[in-house]
Order: C-alpha cells, then structure tokens, then sequence
C-alpha cells in the first residue's frame, strides 16, 4: 500500500471517529460519468459502468457509517433526451445491476429494502420486471433503505401528488381541512418508506440540485454539498467530508 492511501486511511479514520452527527437519509445526485469516460477518451458506457461499481460500494458504506436511507438519483426524465445508443446501455446496465441485488448477499444480511421511485410507465418492460421482482424479495426488510430515482421528475412527482390528493377530495375521501404536509407525503411514497432527506451530495462538482427531491430534501431544508470528484471517483474520505458538512450544522443548530 502506497504512503498515500495509508495516509488516506488514517485521515478517513480520524473523520469518521470525530462524527457526532449521522444522517438518517443521505441522497446522492451521481454526476459525472459521462464526463469521466470522456476525459480518458472512452465512450460514455465506460463511465456509467464505473459509476455503477461506486454505487454498490455506498451499500458497504451504509452499514459502516449506520446510514439506514440512501436515495441515488440515476435517470431523470430530462435524461430522456440522451443519444439512444447511450439510453440503451444504460437500459441494459440497470437490468444487469437490479439482477445482481437478487442474488447479493449484503441485500438479505444487511436487510436491505430496495425501492424504486420514478414514472414507471417511461421504462422498458424488461427493467419494469427486474424492479419489480427486487422489490418483492426485499419488501419486508427494515434495516437499511435505498431508493433509486429512475425516470424522476421532482416537479412532476408533486404535480402527480397533487392529482391523486384531488382526486380523493372530489370522491370525499379527502376533506379539504385534512391536507397537511404530512397527506402530501402519505400519497407521494405511498409503497416507499422515505424520511426527509438530511444530507444532499451531488458529485462532479456542479452546483445545482436538479429537481431531485424538492418536497422532501428542499422542503426540509436538507444539508447541500457539492463534491469535486466525479460520481466514479467519488470515495469513503468523499463521504465523510460530506457528512462532515452535516455534522458541523448540526452541531450548529444544537448551539444556537
């Protein structure tokens, strides 16, 4: 081992022992694997397989850190818009990696429940199938949660949201006086248990948020950090740092 990573090593220990304060919900806007690929003159496939392989790492990083939700945003509906050569790798690297979790160990040691979010009706039958069966074999289990963001809209989730409360007020199933924040979020996850998103990493360093999560990151007024390192890049030491940035307004809030 290099004297660099054994540096790195201890750096990533001293940050995680001086952590007073762990997110409950971390989620992840995963930038920069196309950018990654190109830099190093591979085709953008290159790149979303390498960011694939840091995502399953996140999975050992959660039961480390004791993260018990993780959302990753990993096709947007503006994504859409890509080249088809590009949509069909993807397509085709999805149903590789949801065929993986029914048959990784870590899902049913750690107890992990897998959960997708997104228009469904976006996605090719073969992936809806591969979602459906993850989320079926880990529907019961209540340890650790991750959620995927697949043809994921914020807006158009709260617009979807808004329909279906609506809907139930017309039919009397809803009084108007019973509309809190709390129904909104009810009939937004109706089959997900999702909590208020505490910490909202995008790596690649580009500063926006993407219309990920408005109701339940922007909403509850979630800690922001934007990262350096593309998402195939992104390492342990990146998410201490980030969960560093939490802790530290946290235990701002806590003396104010």
């Amino acid at each position: 081992m290099s004297i660099w990573l054994v540096a790195e090593a201890l750096y990533a220990k001293r940050l995680r022992k001086n952590l007073t304060h762990i997110p409950n919900h971390v989620a992840i806007i995963q930038d920069g694997n196309r950018r990654y690929a190109w830099a190093r003159g591979k085709d953008t496939g290159y790149g979303h397989r390498l960011g694939a392989d840091t995502t399953e790492r996140v999975l050992d990083w959660m039961g480390e850190l004791d993260i018990r939700h993780v959302t990753f945003f990993a096709f947007s509906t503006e994504n859409f818009r890509r080249p088809d050569e590009e949509k069909e790798e993807l397509h085709r690297l999805l149903v590789e990696k949801f065929s993986a979790l029914l048959i990784d160990e870590r899902v049913y040691r750690n107890e992990i429940n897998v959960s997708v979010i997104g228009d469904r009706s976006l996605l090719e039958e073969e992936l809806k199938k591969k979602i459906e069966e993850v989320e079926e074999a880990t529907k019961h289990h209540s340890r650790y949660f991750v959620h995927i963001a697949l043809a994921y809209g914020g807006r158009n989730e709260i617009v979807t949201t808004t329909k279906k409360i609506v809907a139930g007020v017309r039919s009397g199933l809803i009084a108007a006086d019973q509309i809190t924040p709390e129904l909104v979020t009810e009939n937004m996850y109706q089959e997900v248990t999702m909590l208020p998103v505490d910490l909202l990493i995008r790596t690649a360093n580009d500063r926006r948020t993407s219309n990920f999560l408005p109701w339940m990151a922007t909403g509850n007024e979630a800690t922001v950090c934007f990262c350096m390192p593309t998402w195939p890049e992104f390492r342990y030491v990146d998410m201490l740092r980030a969960l560093r940035i939490y802790d530290e307004r946290m235990c701002g809030r806590l003396t104010d």
